[in-house]
């Protein structure tokens, strides 16, 4: 299988443009995840530098990370970050939806990758659930409940539209599409 990286657009992007980063507050409260971070783009030799840069000030530096291939189409061993080398491994029994970061002095992150492609409403959702200090939930499993909420979302949307596109129709209480022509008239004659 061959893969092919589109290194102009989200090169540019990610090195303009903040790291998307949501993180747990300090806490005494232990969770399964310290945050979450939305990348510009699949391509981590672009996007784990402005993640490193942003994580220097509240946790240190960081000097290895650790990812699943499933969702990295190219996993180099470095990465170059302020003159120095950012040592990356990967691990296929690591939650494909999680990043963990490691310092020498300070420890072990974990944070949830929420993907390049997500809406902002459901990346907003993904990155406040995972910044809940304490809770349990890892990042498959905020993941799961994204798609499942998603789902819900796109179905009330068509619900919606179906009714719109109905001109608002009544339903029968057997859940039927009844026409305006099915409703009572009022006493001036007006529906």
């Amino acid at each position: 299988m061959t893969t092919t990286l589109d290194r102009t657009a989200p090169r540019d992007l990610a090195a303009e443009s903040p790291a998307r980063l949501s993180l747990t507050p300090k806490t005494m409260l232990a969770g399964q995840l310290d945050g979450a971070w939305w990348p510009y783009s699949r391509d981590l030799e672009t996007e784990l530098p402005p993640l490193a840069a942003a994580l220097e000030e509240p946790w240190g530096r960081v000097t290895r990370v650790t990812v699943n291939p499933a969702r990295w189409p190219v996993v180099p061993h470095t990465v170059a970050v302020d003159g120095r080398s950012l040592h990356v491994g990967w691990f296929t029994e690591q939650d494909p939806d999680k990043l963990i970061l490691l310092s020498y002095a300070v420890g072990r992150w974990d944070l949830l990758v929420i993907p390049p492609e997500t809406a902002p409403a459901a990346a907003a959702r993904l990155m406040t659930a995972a910044a809940i200090a304490g809770s349990v939930l890892t990042a498959g499993v905020l993941m799961a409940n994204e798609t499942v909420i998603g789902r819900g979302i796109r179905e009330a949307r068509r619900m919606e539209a179906a009714w719109e596109d109905e001109g608002g129709a009544c339903m029968s209480p057997f859940g039927i599409a009844m026409g305006r022509g099915a409703l009572p008239l009022s006493a001036n004659g007006w529906r």
